[in-house]
């Protein structure tokens, strides 16, 4: 998912410790990750922007060179880093406020359903919610009742419609990051997971899911007295509601989410043959963390990897390098001059699968330690994606992570980008 400072805490206490002693050879670093992300939420920007010299970042950002010879070294940073520490300052004040909400929401909806669990309220990490802009948001809503998963069956054909109806041609096999979810693929299952209003054939069918949930929200937001808070978004597949915050209306995805941990997806085509990074013993311990399953279309359910996200993105510079800093910078250009507004066609997501790939690039840190250099360098990646209108999930490298994506919203992200790169002068709003 994984914005690494803008999350705040899937689990509680007990479901963290859980979660930290997954077996193998890297359970010691699960338990030090689960410790240290609450710490980097915390981190003030400027400790980790303080080393840069003033010429090259003052260059990228484009402060006037001579005004800023007049600066002292406390005011230039402050110019610096204003907007990425404004930027945190409001999401954690709309993530504080938005996951009291969900949490009265969902727990009321687990009294009601109890497949669907409630989110906690967290005060220092809830990676529950993922922030793909800064009104804009993604919340997991963990499934419960399904243990013990096995993987997929033998292929067969389906022939039914959402309807229950049969249909003369059988429905299209999943691709990419697609796959179908069988009530047979768990050792354990609650008995609703077979009740006809999720379950057709066997299979448990994310619309109707999607459709069961939906009435539970719409429910829940009346029961808690939130109809002048909270509203629920009409004509989407997924099921979307508004939020209204101190600082603004912020729209998020509700996502109901089959968690499969301990367990690697097979359509994960990772680690690459021939990679150096991350090292093979990270890449065991990421593998570790299994993969999720959300609720997002009719027949299909999409394969997600916010947990192997989320450890990847923290152990980043580790050897010291500023590859966080260079995606903390490159999304606030994202933000505010390449792609603003409230419903951007590149997310947090995008850059952080740009940064994924780069990385993976150039695992060395020499690569990484020259801030601007670097910098240009995720600009580049960023600008050739956008302008073919291809970026290869991280992961599973099938699936294309912009082909729903407006073509002309691209090419114009693509224009911007490409000014950018061709005279990096540019002045933040």
């Amino acid at each position: 998912m994984a914005d690494e400072f803008s999350q705040v805490g899937k689990e509680n206490g007990s479901e963290q410790v859980r979660r930290s002693q997954v077996s193998g050879p890297c359970s010691q670093f699960q338990r030090s990750f689960i410790q240290r992300v609450t710490l980097l939420g915390k981190l003030p920007t400027s400790f980790v922007l303080r080393r840069e010299k003033k010429q090259k970042v003052a260059a990228i950002l484009g402060i006037d060179q001579e005004a800023m010879k007049s600066l002292p070294e406390g005011d230039l940073q402050d110019s610096l880093l204003s907007k990425v520490d404004l930027r945190r300052q409001q999401i954690s004040q709309s993530v504080e406020e938005v996951q009291k909400v969900i949490h009265h929401l969902t727990a009321e909806i687990s009294l009601q359903d109890s497949r669907f669990q409630a989110v906690p309220a967290s005060v220092t990490y809830n990676d529950s919610i993922k922030v793909l802009a800064p009104n804009l948001f993604h919340v997991t809503i963990p499934l419960k009742g399904l243990a013990g998963y096995k993987g997929a069956r033998t292929q067969r054909w389906r022939y039914y419609s959402l309807q229950g109806t049969k249909l003369t041609c059988p429905l299209r096999d999943p691709e990419g990051l697609q796959q179908w979810l069988e009530t047979e693929q768990f050792m354990k299952t609650l008995w609703q997971w077979h009740q006809a209003d999720v379950n057709i054939e066997g299979d448990i069918v994310p619309a109707k899911v999607l459709q069961v949930f939906r009435t539970l929200v719409e429910n829940a937001v009346r029961t808690c007295h939130l109809s002048g808070k909270v509203s629920v978004l009409a004509n989407r597949t997924a099921v979307w509601v508004a939020i209204e915050t101190s600082t603004g209306q912020v729209e998020m995805e509700l996502a109901p989410t089959v968690e499969i941990p301990t367990v690697w997806s097979e359509k994960a085509q990772w680690p690459r043959c021939l990679t150096r990074w991350p090292s093979p013993d990270r890449v065991e311990c990421i593998k570790s963390f299994g993969f999720n399953l959300v609720a997002r279309s009719s027949y299909h359910w999409q394969l997600s990897f916010p947990q192997a996200e989320q450890v990847l993105f923290e152990q980043l510079d580790e050897d010291g390098g500023c590859r966080r800093r260079c995606f903390q910078v490159l999304r606030q250009l994202k933000e505010d001059v390449w792609c603003p507004g409230k419903r951007p066609v590149i997310t947090t997501h995008h850059l952080q699968t740009v940064l994924f790939w780069t990385c993976e690039k150039y695992p060395h840190l020499k690569d990484w330690q020259v801030f601007h250099q670097a910098l240009l360098r995720l600009a580049r990646k960023l600008h050739r994606c956008v302008s073919q209108h291809f970026l290869k999930h991280y992961f599973v490298p099938k699936s294309n992570l912009l082909q729903s994506a407006n073509p002309s919203e691209l090419d114009a992200v693509a224009q911007k980008v490409a000014f950018f790169l061709k005279n990096p002068q540019v002045t933040l709003p």
